[in-house]
């Protein structure tokens, strides 16, 4: 074996080691966001999650459960912008479907009804049998629905004050005549 390939193979091994290094330290991280996680300590898991994202930005597992611990923090449209990237980037199909279910819940809590319909029903594309979904789905209708229903009265009541105040100044003109 001469000199150039003995030098290249022993840059193959290295390359494969530091790979297969640098996915088990991913993988523990991911592996203690999860135990931060699971114990209620999501800023905690957050950062480990992020750490993770650091040594594979496309880590599919460590980029959901970002997404799951900025929901429990209250972070809902950080999380929604989390899941919205995996459901439009994974072939999983499982994946993406529980990516639209938890964008759908993530827009859901910040009042944007029908773009959470719409995260339901990709949800629903891609697992037909999820009934949770179908329940949120059914829920989030309800609060358009509701959203909807106010506006036309906010719009009515703009409509019937303004009605009002053009019959009060046509009352006044005459009176001043």
């Amino acid at each position: 074996m001469n000199m150039k390939t003995l030098c290249s193979s022993v840059l193959v091994f290295l390359l494969f080691s530091i790979n297969v290094f640098a996915q088990r330290e991913e993988r523990k991280l991911i592996d203690d966001g999860n135990t931060e996680y699971k114990t209620g300590k999501y800023n905690e898991a957050e950062i480990l999650y992020r750490k993770s994202l650091e040594k594979n930005r496309e880590s599919e597992i460590a980029n959901f459960n970002l997404g799951d611990a900025l929901y429990k923090q209250g972070k809902f449209e950080d999380a929604a912008n989390i899941f919205n990237g995996i459901a439009g980037k994974t072939t999983d199909k499982d994946l993406k479907s529980k990516a639209y279910h938890n964008l759908g819940n993530s827009l859901l809590k910040t009042e944007k009804y029908q773009e959470s319909v719409n995260a339901y029903k990709n949800s629903l594309k891609n697992n037909s049998q999820d009934d949770e979904t179908r329940y949120n789905l059914a829920y989030a209708m309800s609060k358009l629905q509701q959203q909807q229903q106010q506006q036309n009265q906010q719009n009515q009541d703009k409509k019937d004050e303004k009605q009002d105040k053009q019959e009060q100044q046509k009352q006044d003109d005459k009176k001043s005549n």
